[in-house]
């Protein structure tokens, strides 16, 4: 019997996760569609902002993370960095 392709859940969400945090502090930011945790202020902070700047971009076009692809989401923030 062949298998059938998966399907998307209905909410796409992001989740970052800082592996650099040497102070001890804990750091976590939840928005509409991402969560971060972790990692020191700097690499925490660059999460937040790309993390913000893809909705901006997404909403730009009419569209939120749930409706784009892997590959859309992938472009964008490759045009980040």
């Amino acid at each position: 019997m062949p298998k059938t392709p998966r399907q998307r859940p209905g909410r796409a969400h992001l989740l970052g996760l800082g592996l650099d945090n040497k102070d001890g502090h804990v750091r976590v930011t939840q928005g509409e569609n991402f969560s971060i945790f972790s990692g020191s202020d700097e690499t925490h902070e660059r999460m937040q902002r790309s993390c913000i700047k893809l909705n901006e971009k997404l909403a730009r076009k009419g569209r939120r993370l749930d409706d784009a692809t892997h590959e859309e989401v992938r472009d964008l923030l490759a045009e980040m960095e």
